[in-house]
């Protein structure tokens, strides 16, 4: 069986292996690789993960793979103490997630491996098991079960110290959980605030997706004191006034929320030097509310 990876062939190897991809009227290919995957060989189990990781690339072999068993055995590996292997194990499930295997894969009890990658993987299997993490979040089940599984510390940490790639998977996982409220105090004390609040630099690219999140928590109390605490009115303002049309929906709908709920003191928050016509007419409506 020949090892694969997307470094080391070119688009002619590509163009002949996607020739030979469909597996959907032969589930013999996959009972073999499942069968490989239970072998104790270290270079067998690289191979076929390689193999099911790329055949899980396309939308018409993912039910067999999932309905041929391989999801259990997928999940077991995402404890290999091979890199590659690991690696592979994360992104064919990352694949199989795509389509109509969420809840299958979170049944396997793949939560608590997929952090456990999250923390120990090389940088490429941690970003596809953040990203595995944000394609099971989108079910109201898995979201909450991802929280309380201890995933957000690690999330937050691949939030901070990421590449841009994982950076970006983090905030976008980060943003789905946290339309829970239970995840959004979790979120907070995790330290994500100043981590958001520096991606709100327009030069990340990842202004809209950083200021979504914070819109979610400055719903909450402990959302909206981490938010003056890290200077994140200064930079929701920048928004409002410079940024994308869904990014000044966001903005503004956390200012509001700051405006609203803030007590007397809030306006002390706000910088007080280079003001615009935008932070002065701001600071008048904290003032404004704070009294009503």
């Amino acid at each position: 069986m020949v090892f694969w990876s997307p470094r080391n062939v070119t688009c002619m190897d590509l163009e002949a292996m996607d020739s030979r991809l469909d597996i959907s009227g032969d589930e013999s290919k996959v009972f073999e690789l499942i069968e490989d995957l239970k072998r104790n060989s270290t270079d067998v189990q690289r191979a076929a993960t390689a193999e099911l990781r790329l055949l899980a690339r396309h939308r018409e072999n993912r039910m067999v793979i999932a309905n041929c068993g391989a999801i259990s055995l997928l999940v077991g590996l995402l404890h290999s103490t091979d890199p590659k292997t690991q690696e592979n194990a994360v992104t064919a499930l990352l694949n199989l997630s795509l389509s109509d295997n969420k809840i299958a894969i979170a049944n396997a009890y793949a939560i608590d491996p997929l952090i456990h990658v999250l923390k120990t993987g090389n940088p490429e299997a941690q970003e596809n098991s953040a990203a595995t993490l944000l394609s099971l979040s989108v079910t109201e089940e898995n979201k909450l079960q991802i929280g309380r599984s201890g995933a957000i510390g690690p999330l937050v940490e691949l939030l901070a110290n990421g590449t841009l790639r994982g950076k970006k998977d983090a905030v976008s996982a980060l943003y789905n959980l946290s339309t829970s409220r239970e995840n959004k105090v979790r979120i907070v004390q995790a330290g994500a605030m100043s981590h958001l609040v520096e991606l709100m630099n327009p030069a990340t690219g990842m202004v809209d997706k950083a200021v979504a999140v914070l819109a979610n928590l400055a719903t909450i109390p402990e959302g909206r004191n981490a938010i003056g605490q890290n200077g994140g009115i200064f930079v929701l303002v920048e928004v409002v006034e410079l940024g994308s049309a869904r990014g000044k929906e966001n903005a503004a709908a956390a200012l509001l929320q700051m405006c609203k709920n803030s007590g007397s003191g809030s306006s002390e928050l706000l910088p007080k030097s280079r003001l615009s016509p935008l932070w002065e007419e701001v600071i008048l409506i904290f003032r404004f509310l704070s009294f009503m």
